[in-house]
């Protein structure tokens, strides 16, 4: 039993929730705050982002505040003298609105406005309300930037893993594992996390359609409120209409490449004064197929060859996903709102690897042929709840909300792999053949609880607790085959089970001021962890245990250079800790094929990530900044030679720092040409031990993504998107450049409540991914990937319903809001 401890827990937590009471204590009879308040829609009754509004003086117009609406399109004037006044309303792509007088005196101190809605400009506005408003495709926020998944025409019949490879700054690795701007992302499905491993969260995300996302939020420095875990945060939101009655949405998209694959999505609302029905279900064809092949050349200390083994590899996969998710939210008061939702995933698969290796002796002469397969069938899948209560107290804002969740993931997978050793003339050396039983349960069990409370001059408290415990139960049950007879191989066989315990207490601070608006947070975690490898007949029985302590700060800057708000410098810091995937910890050598293994290692500290960055925005038409990651103990995957065979292990190996400019810029060449660009430059520089040498290594990093989108006469668009990605550098591993193009063309119907699009992705299947692992002694490795990635779609979507009164839903995030993503 191995422990590790950091810090005592208990006297940190206490004071940590001794001080966030004590913040929230300020008198509740506070005297009447005169303000204005309202929420700005679109013509669909969707709320808009990121709008300017001005409120003026009704004698002679000058400005006396300005705002830019939320990410519910809500704004706010707090502290307005007597007085009448006018409030006009702007943003890119729309017509301006101007407000009748608004009076403000002793009897009427607070005016709540009914939804602004505001027009596209040179749209007209039809009888019935007809989808005349587009979002932005990217829209920048304080903390996060929000990129509206139905605003790019591509993404339509595709999955929710396509869409995140096509929004900006992010890179999805052919093992699945998702970075942003660099750094390793902990994905989120509306708040809540996923823990799994990259290859099955790669899997779980390809079997969501499109057409259920409404949004992906990515965040570089998240705030308190969220957990620490992860160096950036993707977050993806369902859909939920909003609109008052019944609407819905319905997609069918199929697309072609050497094999067909088809994503279908349902979605349903139904809302009346107290009770909201809301629901997402969807259907996902995936198959696929990748080429890999290796070159591995093995060397004597005198640098002359000694033998090499060449292996080519085909994998070809296929899967049938239902996904849905039933949920309702019912206003037992005027200030009371109780919520439910269910979510359940099924996703029956099967694969194949195949594979023929040659190992050839110093002189390249060939020594024997390996041939076999491994196949294999699995059933996965997941059910989750989640119960919500929001409560508001008093006229001033101050509101609790409560989350109680619950996850299960559940998989079990068959494989069968016979594998022979031939020599050149044929004649037969080797043979074996063995199955293994892959069974997995993972339960997810989390609470929370959040309190805001505004306080005089335009400032506000929040302040909360979590708690959340995950038990998994994974093993691989190993079996020698021969002829009929199946025995047991307990050398082979592991069984891992892994607890984790996480207490978080957080407080954050705001206020604006005139020109200035700033938020400090800070996040305290508690850990306690557990691990247990079952022995058996041969496997030695082990455990080791983790106990911490960890504080989080974060901080937001955000300071206006004009009255009007045009121009504005933008300041983020924060700390942040990647916690080792679970599988990481487990210390059992696990077959991957004849020439590769792999390993955990329980050991494994927790990586820490230090971030600031600096932007400069005007308006949501450019923005400039500098962003500086330094990381701790990062773990890294080493790899190691026994012989011919390669055995990987992730472990602390390194420390290092990254630096880059970041610039995004969107302009209107013509009234028909939106284009909006995305990049990032900078220098990765990784200082490692690995194989007992010491490595000082950096690289040059680049991204750039362009998108065009054209709007053209009787209902047509299209679009084109332009990508590239710079060689990569992970310790040993250097992944060459890359680049892919996707187009997309679609057409308004049925008085724009339906819409045909055609999509053609990777136009010149130009995603093949060439990588090289270096510094392994008297060793070199290569490696060529390549995907069934070039295919052409055609999707239709049907809008039906009537929007009226539209009603947002209390919130998109539940309580599990980080608690599933390592399972790596």
């Amino acid at each position: 039993m191995h422990n590790y401890t950091m810090l005592h827990a208990k006297r940190p937590i206490l004071l940590m929730i001794l001080a966030a009471l004590i913040l929230s204590l300020p008198s509740f009879a506070q005297s009447p705050v005169k303000k204005i308040s309202g929420i700005v829609h679109d013509a669909a009754s969707q709320p808009i982002p990121a709008i300017t509004v001005q409120l003026l003086h009704a004698s002679d117009s000058t400005q006396l505040k300005g705002a830019v609406t939320d990410d519910q399109g809500k704004f706010e004037f707090r502290k307005i003298g007597n007085g009448a006044y006018l409030l006009v309303a702007t943003g890119l792509g729309y017509k301006k609105y101007t407000s009748i007088s608004l009076t403000i005196d002793d009897q009427h101190a607070s005016i709540r406005l009914p939804a602004i809605i505001l027009f596209r400009t040179g749209a007209s506005t039809l009888k019935e309300v007809a989808v005349t408003a587009k979002k932005p495709l990217v829209e920048e926020q304080l903390d996060r930037t929000v990129v509206n998944v139905d605003a790019m025409i591509g993404n339509a019949g595709s999955n929710a893993l396509d869409v995140l490879a096509k929004s900006p700054g992010v890179t999805v690795g052919t093992d699945g594992s998702i970075t942003l701007n660099g750094n390793g992302a902990t994905v989120l499905i509306d708040g809540r996390p996923t823990y799994l491993s990259a290859s099955d969260l790669a899997a779980y995300l390809r079997s969501i359609p499109a057409g259920v996302l409404d949004k992906v939020e990515l965040m570089t420095n998240p705030p308190a409120k969220y957990d620490a875990a992860g160096a950036t945060v993707v977050n993806i939101r369902l859909k939920k209409n909003r609109a008052a009655g019944f609407t819905g949405n319905l997609s069918i998209g199929y697309n072609q490449g050497f094999y067909g694959r088809s994503n279908d999505a349902l979605n349903l609302n139904y809302h009346n004064r107290k009770i909201t029905l809301f629901t997402n279900l969807g259907y996902s064809l995936y198959k696929n197929y990748s080429d890999e092949s290796y070159q591995r050349y093995f060397y004597n200390a005198d640098g002359s060859p000694n033998s090499a083994v060449l292996m080519d590899q085909h994998y070809k996969t296929a899967s049938n996903a239902w996904n849905g998710k039933l949920g309702m939210d019912f206003a037992a008061t005027a200030n009371t709102n109780l919520g439910i939702v269910l979510t359940g995933n099924t996703r029956p698969s099967n694969d194949e690897l195949s594979y023929i290796s040659n190992s050839y002796d110093g002189n390249m002469h060939l020594d024997s042929t390996g041939l076999g397969y491994t196949s294999g069938s699995y059933h996965w899948k997941n059910i989750g709840a989640n119960l919500n209560l929001q409560h508001r107290m008093g006229k001033e804002g101050r509101e609790i909300d409560a989350d109680l969740d619950y996850i299960n993931y559940n998989s079990n997978g068959n494989k069968y792999s016979p594998n022979y050793v031939t020599i050149p003339d044929g004649t037969q050396t080797s043979e074996l053949n063995f199955q293994y039983r892959t069974p997995a349960d993972i339960h997810i069990y989390s609470a929370k609880t959040d309190y805001t409370h505004p306080l005089k001059g335009r400032a506000k408290l929040e302040a909360g607790l979590k708690y959340s415990y995950v038990n998994t139960d994974i093993a691989t049950d190993y079996y020698d085959i021969t002829g009929n007879i199946s025995l047991p191989d307990y050398g082979q066989t592991d069984h891992f089970v892994y607890k984790e315990h996480i207490a978080a207490a957080y407080t954050t601070f705001g206020k604006e001021w005139k020109r200035l608006s700033a938020q400090i947070g800070l996040r305290m975690e508690h850990t306690r962890s557990e691990g247990h490898q079952l022995g058996n007949a041969v496997v030695k029985d082990s455990s080791f245990s983790r106990n911490y302590t960890d504080l989080f700060p974060t901080a937001f800057f955000n300071y206006k250079l004009d009255s009007a708000g045009k121009h504005t410098l933008v300041l983020r810091y924060g700390r942040r800790i990647n916690r080792p995937g679970y599988q990481q910890l487990n210390p059992f050598l696990s077959y991957h094929d004849k020439y590769s293994y792999n390993s955990g290692n329980p050991y494994l500290n927790p990586c820490y990530n230090y971030h600031i960055e600096l932007t400069w925005r005007y308006k949501q038409l450019l923005g400039i900044g500098a962003h500086y990651d330094h990381v701790d103990d990062i773990i890294f995957s080493t790899t190691t030679t026994e012989g011919d065979i390669f055995i990987s292990r992730p472990g602390n190996i390194a420390h290092g720092h990254i630096l880059f400019m970041v610039a995004n810029l969107t302009l209107s060449p013509a009234k028909w040409w939106n284009f909006n660009f995305f990049g990032r430059f900078g220098n990765l520089v990784n200082k490692s031990t690995i194989n007992g040498a010491y490595l000082d290594k950096s690289i040059i990093v680049a991204t750039g993504d362009l998108y065009n989108q054209f709007r053209l006469k009787k209902g047509w668009s299209a679009e084109l998107i332009f990508s590239a990605r710079s060689r990569i550098l992970s310790a040993q591993n250097v992944t060459s450049a890359i680049y892919f193009s996707n187009a997309a063309v679609q057409k308004n119907i049925w008085k724009d409540k339906a819409n045909l699009r055609l999509t053609v992705d990777d136009i010149f299947h130009s995603r093949r991914n060439h990588d090289q692992t270096t510094d392994i002694p008297y060793t070199s490795a290569f490696h060529t990937y390549i995907e069934d990635s070039r295919r052409i779609g055609l999707a239709f979507s049907y809008r039906f319903g009537k929007d009226s009164n539209p009603r947002r839903r209390r919130k998109d995030n539940t309580g599990a809001d980080e608690e599933q993503g390592r399972v790596n």
